[in-house]
């Protein structure tokens, strides 16, 4: 796949402005994708200007039976999509799916991370298995929308403990930025997003990072990892975009390849770095049979975790 995307032309025809479709709150994880995916597009000379749209709710469906029913064959937008998108749709079979949008491509991969308030005495995920053994309705759980890997990976947490998933008392909510409020202000006992949601307040000593979902330490970061704790548990999220329902090969390869220039920027690169993204582009035929796989993994995730039947 390397080869094929080294062949793109080294240019493209400049958009005059492109336009992002964000299915959460401003401020989380899809909202930092697009807007550094923007910037980087700007600075690749492939776009002058960009904007931005929010409608949240419902693990992005919401947003993605927006764009299939109001952006047909529009050359210049992009819906903002990932791992949490594709669990609500295996959850919730809601009547607009990916496969009506157009495939352009993944860009990375990202880890999960598990915070408490600082003054809570939970120091590790034993303490809340501990817990959870002991009540499991006295853990109070914030994470994304229902069905997103944010639940999922909660669930086979719940297994380890010899818990029933169906006995968590899950709190979901719109995006990362609503999480953390919830973590900082005590409203529930611990919430977990992606690592670079909730960074910046464990950075300034707000929230006590426990776990992160990585199969190894992440570098530079020194939250340990579940499986460190004797949690079996490793889980990614990824993100990409799509392109409008309705658009020609020709308009996917334009829009493809100016996403390919744009993740050479040195700005998309720093935004990695910062927000702890794995780089992970994949394009094409290649990303459409990823994505058809990602709906039978995560399809077999939340039912082996008990959350479908």
């Amino acid at each position: 796949m390397l080869a094929a995307v080294l062949l793109l032309p080294l240019s493209v025809q400049a958009l005059d402005r492109v336009q992002f479709l964000i299915g959460t709150n401003p401020g989380g994880g899809y909202d930092q994708t697009a807007r550094s995916l923007a910037q980087a597009m700007i600075d690749a000379g492939v776009a002058q200007s960009a904007s931005f749209d929010y409608k949240g709710g419902a693990g992005g469906t919401i947003a993605l039976a927006h764009f299939v029913g109001n952006h047909r064959s529009e050359r210049n937008t992009f819906l903002v999509t990932g791992a949490v998108m594709v669990g609500a749709i295996v959850q919730n079979r809601p009547p607009a799916s990916l496969a009506q949008a157009t495939p352009i491509a993944r860009l990375f991969y990202e880890y999960n991370v598990f915070a408490v308030p600082p003054s809570s005495p939970i120091r590790t995920m034993r303490d809340v298995i501990d817990m959870l053994k002991r009540d499991p309705a006295s853990v109070k759980w914030g994470g994304g929308s229902r069905g997103s890997v944010d639940q999922i990976s909660i669930a086979q947490i719940a297994r380890i403990a010899g818990v029933n998933p169906m006995r968590i008392n899950y709190l979901p909510f719109q995006g990362g930025g609503e999480v953390s409020a919830a973590i900082v202000g005590d409203h529930v006992t611990i919430g977990t997003s992606g690592w670079n949601e909730l960074a910046p307040l464990i950075r300034a000593g707000k929230l006590r990072a426990i776990a992160i979902t990585a199969p190894e330490r992440v570098a530079g970061n020194p939250t340990p990892t579940l499986r460190e704790q004797g949690v079996d548990v490793e889980i990614s999220n990824w993100r990409g975009v799509y392109g409008a329902p309705g658009l020609s090969a020709e308009q996917r390869r334009t829009l493809t390849r100016a996403v390919t220039l744009a993740v050479r920027q040195k700005s998309w690169i720093e935004a990695l770095v910062t927000n702890g993204w794995t780089p992970a582009l994949l394009t094409g035929p290649d990303f459409d049979q990823f994505v058809d796989s990602e709906h039978t993994r995560i399809e077999s995730a939340m039912r082996d975790a008990g959350l479908i039947k």
